[in-house]
């Protein structure tokens, strides 16, 4: 039995909240390799550690884009 078809609002919400879980799923994966890691860390000393690695994007510092950075807004031409 397949499922009825969502309308495209209901569709986007399930897709958004969709990636709220992901992001969830991997910030509590980074804080379990920390703890895995760094056995004498302290669990203030580890959510300083979530926190410095979602502000400084490793692998990804202008963003997951291809091309070059610009300003924005952007200007007319």
């Amino acid at each position: 039995m397949t499922e009825p078809a969502l309308d495209p609002r209901e569709a986007a919400a399930a897709r958004l909240r969709t990636a709220f879980e992901m992001f969830e799923t991997g910030v509590a994966m980074m804080r379990q390799t920390l703890r895995r890691t760094h056995l004498d860390l302290t669990e203030p000393e580890i959510e300083a550690r979530v926190r410095a690695w979602l502000a400084e994007r490793p692998g990804a510092p202008f963003g997951d884009a291809v091309g070059r950075p610009v300003t924005w807004p952007r200007r007319s031409e």
